[in-house]
């Protein structure tokens, strides 16, 4: 895989194996949420989402935590630590060890090696005119995060996007090799706009999204309207605005399209033809399905926004 393509995670072909190749990537962040067991929960789930959006399957993880050790009680990184664990049974994954020092700012993550079969890599990089975008997790998590930071959002709000950040990418992951997806991306830190745009540069293609069709959690507008923005989705619009064509969408609209998330969902790029299949698979996996948008010609990374 070449770094120039920005694609989710490394991967290496395993000297005297034609079939198989390593997958590696790495992830960590400071709190997202107040309780510990779930900040343990959605950092592990990010990390491995790198490894499913290559098509591949984590198999071992090490743990990175920063920790006041002064300041904060040993107790809540050991339920930080549970949080991981948790997830990382769910997906299979064997935490094999990991690091820790000191920091005044908390930070826990984890280092990820999986493993995909090489004629089954799903990269960024091949989106193809007239294939369609689908995405699997709705967004707004960057915007009830920020809420609740200030005290903003209400428990079922909270609930509901610790419930989505949980959710493992690893049915989507099946069911898009299932179905033979030709790209894919998962949606992170550089938000919905931000990671399509980068993996529409790579591919050499434009696309046209629409905005109606984007999920949403509950109450992301509300709270996007009463000025709940975090930095890093300002400063993803700043990133995308001159390669998007926004129609007519306000400032919020083109926020929450631009708002940073954490352990997101698949983007999907797969043939019209296809398109079918992958929401079956989706479905017989109980992973939701919106179709956004579609890869066209044109000008590498841009993007035209519809609805």
């Amino acid at each position: 895989m070449s770094p120039e393509t920005g694609d989710d995670a490394a991967v290496y072909a395993l000297p005297g194996d034609d079939r198989m190749a390593l997958v590696q990537t790495v992830d960590f962040f400071t709190p997202i949420v107040d309780d510990p067991f779930d900040w343990g929960r959605i950092a592990a789930a990010n990390a491995f989402s790198d490894v499913y959006a290559m098509g591949g399957r984590p198999a071992t993880a090490l743990n990175l935590v920063a920790w006041p050790v002064q300041e904060l009680p040993l107790e809540m990184l050991g339920r930080v630590l549970a949080g991981g664990a948790e997830v990382a049974r769910q997906a299979g994954v064997a935490i094999i060890g990991g690091h820790s020092i000191h920091d005044p700012e908390p930070k826990y993550g984890m280092a990820v090696t999986g493993f995909v079969e090489r004629d089954r890599i799903v990269r960024n990089s091949t989106m193809r005119p007239g294939a369609v975008l689908v995405l699997t997790k709705p967004l707004g998590t960057g915007i009830i995060a920020t809420a609740v930071k200030n005290g903003r959002a209400s428990d079922d709000q909270l609930r509901s996007a610790v419930e989505t950040m949980v959710a493992l990418n690893a049915p989507g992951a099946e069911a898009m090799v299932e179905s033979g997806a030709s790209a894919c991306t998962d949606v992170t830190g550089f938000g919905l706009l931000g990671h399509l745009h980068i993996a529409l540069r790579a591919s050499g293609v434009s696309a046209r999204v629409d905005a109606s069709a984007v999920p949403f959690l509950d109450g992301t507008r509300e709270l996007a309207e009463a000025g709940m923005i975090p930095s890093g989705t300002r400063s993803n619009l700043e990133f995308v605005n001159p390669h998007v064509d926004w129609g007519g969408l306000d400032e919020v609209q083109r926020l929450m399209l631009a708002d940073a998330q954490t352990s997101g969902g698949l983007l999907i790029a797969i043939a019209e033809d296809r398109v079918g299949a992958l929401e079956n698979a989706l479905g017989r996996r109980s992973v939701p399905a919106a179709r956004i948008g579609t890869v066209e010609g044109g000008d590498p990374g841009r993007i035209r926004i519809e609805g």
